[in-house]
């Protein structure tokens, strides 16, 4: 029988927020900026004859909770949103909070419950050394995956310590 070998030694390192980030503009401007200004230093690359820019957004996820509430003010339901964009996010909530039947069925007024709102976002990066590896950005959490090269954390986390809802 054959033996698995070791390829290669990739790391992740995760970096937990002292403060969640504050709301879905918020996340998403600051996804867009590592996306716009590149502040790791990657590099565009060539796959399958096509060209991938340095940093692209590679998987989403952000959910919106709506909690429902009765005359007295007990909560009688509650319903998560999940979504692959962001524009999906408050298009989606909107709708579920204008949906007069849900409420009726569900019994209850709903509310936006904004400061239980998740968000995700993993971001394939290509480092100058030809690594791929993935930044992901959550609410709560900053996480470095897949790299080999120590620099690359460090790179990412001088970057982080420079912005203040990361800290």
């Amino acid at each position: 029988m054959a033996d698995f070998i070791q390829t290669t030694n990739t790391r992740s390192a995760v970096r937990d927020l002292s403060v969640p980030i504050a709301n879905i503009t918020t996340f998403d401007a600051l996804v867009q900026d590592i996306i716009d200004t590149n502040p790791f230093g990657c590099t565009a690359y060539v796959e399958q004859g096509v060209t991938i820019d340095p940093v692209v957004r590679s998987k989403e996820a952000y959910d919106a909770k709506i909690v429902y509430e009765n005359l007295e003010a007990d909560t009688v339901g509650d319903l998560s949103v999940r979504v692959a964009s962001v524009t999906a996010f408050g298009t989606a909530a909107a709708h579920v909070m204008a949906d007069g039947d849900l409420a009726t069925a569900i019994g209850g007024t709903p509310s936006r419950n904004t400061a239980k709102d998740t968000f995700s976002c993993r971001l394939k990066c290509h480092d100058p050394n030809g690594e791929i590896y993935y930044v992901t950005l959550s609410r709560s959490k900053v996480r470095i995956s897949s790299y080999a090269d120590d620099a690359i954390r460090t790179t990412v986390e001088a970057w982080a310590d420079g912005i203040p809802e990361l800290s």
